[in-house]
């Protein structure tokens, strides 16, 4: 099983500028040893299962509500059948066309 996860936390009202507290998400993240990926809007991660990919999420998240009275999650879900290892893969397969 494969699942990719690709989320943002924003912490609202406490102005434009959130990068400190989204660093604490990333930090839970990077901190769960699973393969991640952080961009400009998104930060994804990849695991074997549901509740190991959820989880992970869910305490970034919560990083970021402790220190927020509140916030915003967007959620994209990639689960299917087969190996791990797509966080790679599917970006190189992109590569691969571009180049060729």
């Amino acid at each position: 099983m494969s699942v990719l996860v690709a989320f943002s936390v924003t912490p609202l009202g406490g102005g434009a500028d959130v990068g400190e507290l989204v660093a604490e998400a990333v930090r839970v993240v990077r901190a769960s040893g699973l393969p991640n990926r952080t961009d400009a809007m998104f930060t994804t991660v990849e695991g074997e299962s549901w509740e190991e990919v959820m989880g992970v999420v869910q305490a970034a998240v919560a990083v970021v509500q402790g220190r927020s009275a509140r916030t915003s999650t967007v959620i994209k879900v990639d689960w299917r059948d087969g190996p791990v290892g797509r966080l790679e893969s599917k970006v190189a397969s992109v590569e691969r066309h571009l180049a060729g």
